[in-house]
């Protein structure tokens, strides 16, 4: 029953944290820019990435506690409620509209207005949620494989290389699949300067984005050591047991 509820909590915590960032997305950016001994360095980030690391996070925790099948479990449903907000957001684009003049006294303009809030949302989500499903796809199976892969080559021992070196590499291969997707697809809906070149503004963009997710990467290596600790005694798993 612990498991079941655990389990729960690290799914909800996962699949909510996915869905907000995919809504979220490219909807707006943050300057997190700061200064170093006089040194300045930019750090302009879409709001989408804020979550994103603790998406890794739970799914490194399952890895450890619950095994590497219940682990890809819960990467196919986060893509199924990928698909599924791709579905409500053309459906709600396609249902007839409020009729104009409703209620007037929200003062807003006609529902097919394209400034109307929901359209503005549904531009930048839409293929924003379809670069994130493909590479939420490819760096979340990356990151699941390369977690068994050290955890089977240390023979179980060294719990911050698997964390890390899956998340290491995972990182890089969702932040590279989803900019460079949503920049191509959207027609530049990351406000690139087409002339400043395109290429060398979105390898800023990645880098950023790559740089402030690895730094989380790493950091959570504590709370990962503390909570895994804390998992297995609560759950009473053995050191040596894989699953359940």
């Amino acid at each position: 029953m612990r498991r079941e509820r655990v389990f729960l909590i690290l799914a909800g915590l996962f699949l909510g944290s996915m869905t907000m960032l995919n809504i979220l997305g490219i909807t707006r950016f943050l300057d997190m820019s700061f200064s170093i001994g006089g040194l300045n360095i930019p750090l302009v980030l879409p709001i989408g990435v804020l979550p994103y690391p603790i998406t890794f996070l739970c799914t490194d925790f399952v890895s450890e506690i619950y095994g590497r099948k219940r682990a890809n479990f819960l990467v196919l449903v986060g893509l199924g409620l990928n698909i599924w907000v791709i579905f409500i957001l053309w459906l709600g684009a396609n249902l007839p509209p409020t009729p104009e003049g409703f209620n007037p006294e929200t003062q807003l303009p006609p529902i097919s207005h394209r400034e109307f809030p929901f359209f503005k949302i549904n531009t930048l989500t839409q293929a924003a949620v379809t670069a994130s499903m493909i590479a939420y796809l490819a760096a979340q199976f990356c990151d699941v494989y390369l977690f068994h892969f050290w955890k089977k080559l240390t023979k179980g021992k060294h719990l911050w290389l698997r964390n890390n070196g899956s998340t290491v590499v995972s990182q890089f291969v969702d932040t590279f699949a989803v900019l460079t997707i949503t920049q191509f697809a959207t027609e530049g809906g990351l406000g690139l300067n087409p002339d400043k070149g395109v290429w060398s503004q979105l390898w800023k963009l990645i880098g950023m984005a790559y740089v402030f997710k690895l730094t989380v990467a790493l950091v959570d290596t504590i709370p990962f050591y503390i909570g895994t600790n804390w998992l297995r005694k609560y759950l009473q798993i053995p050191k040596e047991a894989e699953g359940y």
